[in-house]
This record gives C-alpha cells, sequence and structure tokens, in this order.
C-alpha cells in the first residue's frame, strides 16, 4: 500500500481524499507535517480520524518516511517550497490545486519535470468522468470542437482554476490568449467573463462568481451538435487519486504533461492581467517575467479566517 506524507492539511481536501483512499485499499495517509493555520487539536483529530503512524518535525523526516509527497497548504506561495524535500531523495509528489499561482514558479516546475522530478497534479475536474467520456468519442461522430464554456464560482484563482484545468482536459495544450470580456454585479455578487484562443482555432469561455459556490458546468459546441454536462463532485475525487495510485505504482513522472498544467495557470493569468488593463488580449507568451500573479498567501490568509474546525469528528 502507498503511504502518503501530507504536508499542512489547511483544506478539505485531506478528509476527503483519505475518505476515498481508506475504501479503495491502494493508498493510505500515513504520516502528517503541519505549519499551516491547523491547531494541534485538528492535526492530533486528523492522525486520530485516519490512523495515521506519525507526526514529523520536519518535511524532510516526513519525505523518509512515505512514498509520497501530498502538499495540501492553501497557500500556493509555498508549494514548491514544501515539495522540494521529496523531490530531493527522488520520492513523487501530488501538489494539490492551484499548484502554483505566478509565472517564474510556472517556469520553474517546468524546469524540474524537464530534469526528470515527479511532479503530479492539480485539479481533480481535469481526470472528470463526463469530461474523459467526452473525450473518448470519437471525432467523426462528435464533431470537431469550436467552443467550450465552463463556469465556476467561489473566488478567482483557486476554484476557477478548475474550469481552466478542465479546458485542459477536454482541449489539451495550445492556449494562445486570454481576454477579460467584461462583469457584472447584482445583489452585492460579481460576474466575471474571460474569453481565451487557442492556437487551432477553438475558443473557450468561462465565467466567474465571486462570493457564490457554482457547479462545474460545461457547453461543448461542435461542428456536429452542443454537448452540455455538470461534473458529478462525489466523483472526482477518486478519478483523481486513481489517477495518482496508477502513476506511483507504474513508476510514472506525471500523470499528464507539466507544460499542460502550467498552461492552465498561464491562462489565468493572462487573463488576471487583461482586466487590470480594462479588457483586451494578452497573450500568454508575454505575460511579464516579473508578473505578481495570484497572491497565495493572502489567499491563505482570508482562508483561515474562514475556515471551522473539519477534523475534530
Amino acid at each position: 500500500m502507498i503511504k502518503i506524507g501530507v504536508v499542512n492539511i489547511d483544506t478539505s481536501h485531506p478528509k476527503m481524499f483519505a475518505d476515498y483512499l481508506n475504501k479503495s485499499g491502494r493508498a493510505r495517509y500515513a504520516a502528517v507535517y503541519n505549519d499551516g493555520f491547523r491547531g494541534d487539536d485538528e492535526v492530533d483529530g486528523f492522525i486520530r480520524l485516519f490512523g495515521l503512524e506519525r507526526r514529523c518535525k520536519s518535511i524532510e523526516e516526513l519525505a523518509e518516511a512515505t512514498d509520497i509527497g501530498f502538499i495540501q497548504g492553501c497557500d500556493w506561495d509555498r508549494h514548491i517550497e514544501c515539495a522540494m524535500p521529496f523531490l530531493k531523495i527522488g520520492k513523487p509528489v501530488f501538489i494539490d490545486k492551484p499548484v502554483v499561482g505566478n509565472l517564474r514558479e510556472c517556469r520553474k516546475l517546468e524546469e524540474l519535470a524537464a530534469s526528470g522530478k515527479a511532479i503530479l497534479g492539480s485539479s481533480s475536474v481535469r481526470y472528470a468522468q463526463e469530461i474523459v467520456e467526452f473525450s473518448a468519442q470519437p471525432e467523426a461522430q462528435r464533431g470537431k470542437i469550436l467552443n467550450v464554456f465552463g463556469t465556476a464560482g467561489a473566488d478567482e484563482f483557486n476554484y476557477a482554476i478548475h474550469v481552466s484545468e478542465g479546458f485542459g482536459g477536454i482541449l489539451g495544450t495550445g492556449a494562445v490568449s486570454t481576454a477579460f470580456v467584461g462583469g457584472t454585479q447584482i445583489d452585492g455578487k460579481t460576474n466575471e467573463t474571460f474569453y481565451v484562443r487557442f492556437a487551432n482555432a477553438v475558443t473557450a469561455t468561462y465565467c466567474v462568481t465571486y462570493g457564490v459556490w457554482q457547479p462545474f458546468e460545461f457547453v461543448i459546441t461542435t461542428t456536429k451538435s452542443t454537448f452540455h454536462f455538470r461534473i458529478d463532485t462525489g466523483r472526482i475525487y477518486g478519478a483523481l487519486l486513481d489517477r495518482i495510485c496508477d502513476a506511483v505504482e507504474q513508476n510514472k513522472r506525471e500523470i499528464v504533461p507539466m507544460p499542460v498544467l502550467t498552461e492552465s495557470i498561464k491562462l489565468m493569468l493572462a487573463g488576471r492581467i487583461s482586466r487590470a488593463k480594462g479588457g483586451g488580449e494578452v497573450r500568454l507568451a508575454e505575460i511579464p517575467a516579473n508578473d505578481p500573479g495570484f497572491d497565495g498567501a493572502a489567499f491563505a490568509r482570508g482562508y483561515a479566517l474562514s475556515a471551522s474546525k473539519i477534523y475534530l469528528k
């Protein structure tokens, strides 16, 4: 059985993942290192709930004691830092979404992957059964894709990255530019729309509603028909975790190539820049090297303030 070492249990994902893995019997959380906002009471609760063997005093100790690292802190600006002790000793890591939040760290991940490091991830939506089933249809039957439309809610990056990675699952790579189209505010809720162009002439559009959870809906227009589905969030964690277990058991260094994962982030970075300019196309290749990107530390502070205790039962 695969032994997982988890770095920080900030979000609900460790709990949800552990529930699934305990049923599957292929892997389990075996040890934890925590320097996030969860207190000792919740760390002890997590250990007790899922039968972990130990709480480690350093990430280095955690890496030595387990087969794979799960980086699950909600400050994505620390993800590479937390992954390095595993990568340095040749062990794989799964980095939870969003993997990173700026261009510099996208390039760092690409360099690490190109050097042979095993980095797995990230959004469970990319591997959703609905996307897999659509993609399995022969193009001659479903038609060539013209446009993909997706929806997300809650926040501009931590949740919206699911839709961007969904685009990756459906379209693969090849995004050229993103443009902020516009937004509206009604009853204190803001919705924004972004438009993406791909090198093969396919386009994509995504809408994000801030402060409101929205289902992950995809509408795919092809040369023959229109396909619509809502992602079943009750199944997506299993779809992702099964892929991770397959990769570890088969000694694979990736589930999808790192440039495909990082393109989903760059797509959104270009959209953020376009919005700051008031709209207009921003090419992914022209994102400034010093662009600050999305602020992981600020997101983590806000998340901590609103988080309830979830690991005590």
